[in-house]
């Protein structure tokens, strides 16, 4: 198809943004966060800095952190759309994007412990695709950096340890356990996705999915919306503050999904994202050619 490299450079483009140029819902939230300290402590001297950064990689055009994390891509295609030039795309577009340093070669072979240049290796770059009714096709891409990933957690329900039953308390528990377990690492503030349901596979992914909603959006079922806003307030309460230093502000958002479930099994899985919470979508013609921004 005439045109189709616009498929590279768009790609190429959504990974550069979401490297070195953060979510403005994100930077609101702390600056938000920022104000919200009391002068000369040492939360805000932390998010103090960590605005800095956000400013100077924005000037700079260079990455957030120096662990650009492992790619997440979520994409959308119309029907009969053309899967594997996406793949054969989207890898280019990586490989280009760690040559020039936006990407830092962050893939590790686990059985030899050798790494890849160019961050392409099995299962790496990650891509899931959905078909869509529209006729666009719908980039997401997700960067999660390996200290916030390793403070992710899994619950089997009930969990005596705890206190939780297979119920709506019990997940709060959960959710809160983890966050009071994190104590800071992972780079709080943070954001916190959450799985009720699923398996163990589909619980930690649909956990993850949830940081590709906004910061200020509320899930559209009722009694997870209500538990959202009590979980936000509740961790904040728990004084742990930014990078585990105390201060009023611990996470900046928590996402709640649910999945089916088999009677036998009632899990609850917690994903961590950190401050530098680097997530971008695109909306792309079937020429590659970038129609907007889904998240700016």
């Amino acid at each position: 198809m005439k045109g189709i490299a616009d498929f590279e450079r768009s790609l190429f483009e959504l990974v550069r943004r979401t490297s070195v140029d953060l979510p403005m819902d994100v930077e609101t939230s702390l600056r938000a966060a920022y104000a919200r300290q009391k002068k000369g402590s040492r939360a805000r001297e932390v998010l103090g800095t960590i605005l800095e950064n956000v400013e100077l990689a924005r000037k700079n055009d260079a990455p957030l952190c120096q662990d650009t994390g492992t790619m997440t891509f979520l994409f959308r295609v119309p029907e009969n759309f053309d899967t594997n030039m996406l793949v054969a795309k989207t890898r280019a577009a990586v490989s280009k994007a760690t040559r020039l340093g936006y990407l830092r070669q962050n893939t590790i072979d686990s059985v030899t412990g050798a790494g890849y240049e160019t961050n392409i290796a099995h299962g790496a770059p990650i891509m899931h695709f959905e078909q869509c009714a529209r006729k666009v096709v719908e980039a997401h891409l997700l960067l999660k950096g390996g200290g916030c990933e390793n403070m992710g957690v899994q619950y089997s329900l009930p969990n005596t340890k705890i206190g939780a039953d297979r119920d709506l308390d019990g997940v709060r528990r959960c959710v809160l356990h983890a966050i009071q377990n994190a104590q800071g690492a992972g780079c709080a503030p943070g954001i916190v996705g959450v799985c009720i349901g699923g398996d163990r596979a589909t619980g930690y992914a649909h956990a993850k999915e949830q940081f590709f909603r906004k910061l200020d959006d509320k899930s559209p079922v009722k009694a997870l919306a209500r538990l959202e806003r009590m979980l936000l307030k509740e961790a904040n309460e728990l004084g742990i503050g930014p990078m585990g230093l105390g201060g009023a502000t611990t996470v900046m958002g928590i996402k709640l999904g649910a999945l089916s479930r088999a009677p036998a099994s009632f899990f609850v899985s917690v994903s961590y994202m950190c401050w530098a919470f680097r997530r971008r979508g695109a909306i792309l013609g079937l020429r590659g050619d970038i129609k907007r921004w889904a998240c700016k």
